[in-house]
């Protein structure tokens, strides 16, 4: 299985709020829906290819959406994705890690079973794709939900 990981982010918000976000889709789903006209025109596009259901979230991708339901947390420092919906196996982590009090540090992955020949064919978007997606969780307006 490979892995492609994100960048360092550091999230302007404490670890607490930020992994209780994260690790209930569906509260975070029902501030979106509240707030999202509230939400600055930037987050509202991060937003756009990234749906929360019940238990999980569907990433919208140049192969269909994969939905990706929770299959293990780790109060407050780990979330984890596995796929419910997807043409192989996948799996995202997220890794959160306090800086302080107000600032949380996080860095996504992602884990795909590829054959050896596809690796080489896709291996440069699936770490480009690991970046923005954990750009985008960095992005996320957790205090404004």
């Amino acid at each position: 299985m490979e892995t492609y990981k994100s960048d360092k982010h550091v999230i302007e918000c404490d670890i607490a709020t930020v992994y209780g976000k994260l690790s209930d889709p569906e509260v975070f789903r029902r501030h979106l829906d509240a707030n999202i006209d509230k939400l600055p025109e930037e987050a509202r596009q991060h937003l756009q290819n990234l749906k929360f259901e019940d238990g999980g979230v569907v990433i919208e991708s140049p192969m269909g959406p994969l939905k990706l339901g929770i299959v293990e947390k780790v109060e407050p420092s780990k979330i984890v994705f596995g796929a419910a919906q997807s043409p192989v196996p996948f799996g995202l982590s997220i890794d959160l890690k306090e800086v302080d009090a107000d600032h949380t540090e996080s860095v996504t992955s992602l884990q795909l079973d590829l054959p050896i020949m596809l690796r080489a064919m896709v291996g440069g978007k699936l770490k480009d794709g690991a970046k923005k997606f954990g750009e985008m969780i960095a992005r996320l307006p957790y205090k404004e939900l």
